[in-house]
C-alpha cells in the first residue's frame, strides 16, 4: 500500500503489444457477453470469468470450488481464479487483431502524429490506411534501372513492329496496284487507250492516298506510344521509398511489366513495415540539421517534426506502436450490463463497439484461412480499421458510428472528454462534504494567519486525508475498516487529525464575496467546541475547570 502512496507524477505513454500481453489475464476471441437463460457470462466472451474474474466472492463459475478457504485456486473445470469478485474492476483482456490497425488518435489527431513522423500529409495517410492508395515500401534501385531500359526496349520493339506492318501493308497495296493495272492493259486491247489511262492515274491515285493514310498512322501510334512510354518511364523514375501510389498509377506498372523493383504496402499493415525502418537516432539528427539550416515553412514543418520524434524518443516508445496489433479489453465492471425490472438490458456503449471489433476481426481472421480474394480481405481490413476508430474515438470520424434508432454510441474517448466525462465529472467534480458553515467569532489569541476550526469539523473537513493516513500507518486495511474507525473517535484518530491539519491551511470565505480579500487562506487550530456559560442551567453544559468556553 505504501508503493501507491508514495508516487509524484503520473506518465502516460504509448503501451508496446507485449505490455498490452502483460497486462491481459486472457485474449477475449467471442463477442458474446451473458447467456440469456444462465444469466452467467459466457466463456471466452466479453464478461468471461475465466478472463476477468468471478461474479460471485470466492465461488467458480462451475460451483465447483465455493468459499475463502479456495482462494487463489484456478478451477481444473472452468478455468476460474477462486478470487474476490472486486478483480473485475481491475483485470484487463486482449484481442489478437487479425490485421494491424493504426491508432486513431495519432492518425486524426492534431497535429498527426503518423503524418509528422512519416512525412506524409493527413489526406494521403488517410488513403493509405483506409486502402485507397499504395505506399511503397521497399525499392530495388537496381532492378528500378532495369525497369526504366526495359521500358525502352519495349517502345523500341512496339515501334518496330509498327513499321514492319506498315511496310508488309505498303507492299500489299503495290502489289494489289501492279494486278489491277495489268487487268486494265489486258482489257483494254481494242479499246480507247485514253480510257484505261484515266483509271490507272486513278489507282495509282488512291494506292498513294491509302499508303499516305497508313503511314500517317503510324506516326500517331508511334507518338502516342512514347507519351504513353514516357508517362511510364516518368513514374518508374519518380518512384522512392515511401511514395504514395494512386491504383491507377499500380495497375498501369503492373501492366506494363515493371513493378518488379518495387513492394508495395496497404493499410495499417504497410506503415507497420515503414515505422519498423525507422532510425528515430537518425531521423532526430538529420531533422535537427534541416531545422538549423531551413527557413519559412521548411523550418516550421522541420520543429513541429522533430518535437514529436523527440516526444517518443524522450519516452522510449517506438513508432511503430502507434499501429494496434494487440487491443485492450477494458474491465467488464467498467463497462456494465445492468438487467432492467422488465426482464431487459441495459449495457454500456462500449460492449457494443467491441462486438463490432470482435465480430469483424473473426470474419477476417475466417477468409485469411479461406484464401479468399485480395479484394475481398482489403475491404474487411478497411472494415476492422473503421470498428477500432469507433471504439477508441468516434468524435474523429466524418460519421459517428451509432446503433439501431439514431443512438450514436460513446466511444472510450468519449467517456474521458468533456464535462460529462471520467475526469471532470467523477475525478475533478465528485460531491464531496468536505466543508463547513458556521457563525465567526473573536479569536484574540490566535495569529493573524490563524483560524480556530472545531476538532469534529476539522476531521469532516479533512476526512480524505485522515483515511489515508490511517491505512498508511496500519490501522485499517482498507477505505471501508479505515471509516469504521473514525466512527469509533480512537484516541489515535485525534493524534492523526493534529498531524493532518499542520501546513494545510483552509480558506475561509465571508459573504458576501465582493471582492478578493472576501475569501483568505489561514492555517487551523484545533479547539474543543464550546459554548457560553449562560446556556448551562437551562441545557445542562457543563465545564470542566480547564476548560473556557471562549478559547
Amino acid at each position: 500500500m505504501n508503493d501507491l502512496l508514495d508516487f509524484e507524477a503520473l506518465k502516460v505513454t504509448i503501451a508496446s503489444p507485449e505490455q498490452i500481453r502483460a497486462w491481459s489475464f486472457g485474449e477475449v476471441t467471442k463477442p458474446e457477453t451473458i447467456n440469456y437463460r444462465t444469466l452467467k457470462p459466457e466463456k471466452d466472451g466479453l464478461f468471461a470469468e475465466n478472463i476477468f474474474g468471478p461474479t460471485k466472492d470466492y465461488e467458480c463459475y462451475c460451483g465447483k470450488y465455493k468459499r475463502i478457504r479456495y482462494r487463489g485456486v484456478i478451477c481444473d473445470k472452468c478455468g476460474v481464479e477462486v478470487t474476490q469478485s472486486k478483480v473485475r474492476r481491475e483485470r484487463m483482456g486482449h484481442i489478437n487483431l487479425a490485421a494491424p490497425v493504426a491508432h486513431n488518435w495519432y492518425v486524426k489527431g492534431a497535429p498527426s502524429k503518423l503524418s509528422l513522423t512519416l512525412d506524409l500529409s493527413l489526406k494521403n495517410l488517410e488513403a493509405v490506411i483506409y486502402f485507397a492508395s499504395y505506399l511503397a515500401v521497399d525499392v530495388d534501385t537496381k532492378l528500378q534501372t532495369q525497369a526504366y531500359e526495359k521500358l525502352e526496349k519495349d517502345l523500341a520493339a512496339k515501334k518496330s513492329v509498327l513499321q514492319e506492318n506498315l511496310n508488309k501493308s505498303i507492299a500489299s497495296l503495290e502489289t494489289e496496284l501492279k494486278k489491277q493495272l495489268a487487268g486494265l492493259k489486258k482489257g483494254s486491247k481494242g479499246q480507247g487507250s485514253e480510257h484505261s489511262e484515266l483509271e490507272a492515274a486513278d489507282l495509282e491515285l488512291t494506292t498513294k492516298q491509302e499508303i499516305q493514310r497508313l503511314r500517317d498512322g503510324v506516326v500517331t501510334a508511334e507518338s502516342q506510344l512514347e507519351q504513353i512510354y514516357k508517362a511510364v518511364a516518368d513514374l518508374v523514375k519518380s518512384i522512392n521509398f515511401m511514395r504514395v501510389l494512386s491504383e491507377d498509377e499500380y495497375l498501369k506498372l503492373y501492366e506494363y511489366g515493371v513493378a518488379d523493383f518495387l513492394t508495395v504496402g496497404m493499410g495499417a499493415g504497410g506503415l507497420l513495415e515503414v515505422l519498423k525502418k525507422i532510425d528515430m537516432d537518425k531521423l532526430s539528427a538529420s531533422l535537427r540539421e534541416e531545422v538549423r539550416k531551413s527557413t519559412g515553412q521548411r523550418h516550421i514543418k522541420a520543429t513541429k517534426r522533430l518535437r514529436a520524434v523527440e516526444g517518443m524518443r524522450g519516452s522510449n516508445a517506438l513508432p511503430e506502436w502507434m499501429i494496434i496489433q494487440t487491443l485492450p479489453v477494458i474491465p467488464p465492471d467498467l463497462r456494465p450490463m445492468v438487467q432492467l425490472p422488465g426482464g431487459r438490458f441495459a449495457t454500456s456503449d462500449l460492449n457494443d463497439l467491441y462486438r463490432r471489433v470482435i465480430n469483424r476481426n473473426n470474419r477476417l481472421k475466417r477468409l485469411i484461412d479461406l484464401g479468399a480474394p485480395e479484394i475481398i480481405l482489403r475491404n474487411e481490413k478497411r472494415m476492422l480499421q473503421e470498428a477500432v476508430d469507433a471504439l477508441i474515438d468516434s468524435n474523429l470520424k466524418t460519421t459517428r458510428r451509432g446503433a439501431g434508432g439514431g443512438h450514436v454510441l460513446r466511444s472510450l474517448s468519449d467517456m474521458l472528454r468533456g464535462k460529462q466525462g471520467r475526469f471532470r465529472q467523477n475525478l475533478l467534480g465528485k460531491r464531496v462534504d468536505y466543508s463547513g458553515r458556521s457563525v465567526i467569532v473573536v479569536g484574540p489569541q490566535l495569529r493573524l494567519d490563524q483560524v480556530g476550526l472545531p476538532r469534529e469539523m476539522a476531521l469532516e473537513m479533512f476526512k480524505p486525508f485522515v483515511l489515508r493516513e490511517v491505512i498508511g500507518r496500519g490501522l485499517a486495511a482498507n477505505i471501508k475498516g479505515a471509516k469504521n474507525i473514525l466512527e469509533m473517535r480512537p484516541a489515535e484518530v485525534w493524534d492523526i487529525l493534529e498531524d493532518v491539519t499542520k501546513g494545510h491551511p483552509v480558506l475561509i470565505n465571508r459573504a458576501p464575496t465582493l471582492h478578493r480579500l472576501g475569501i483568505q487562506a489561514f492555517y487551523p487550530v484545533l479547539i474543543a467546541l464550546s459554548a457560553t456559560p449562560f446556556l448551562a442551567p437551562r441545557d445542562e453544559v457543563k465545564y470542566s475547570k480547564t476548560e473556557s468556553p471562549w478559547r
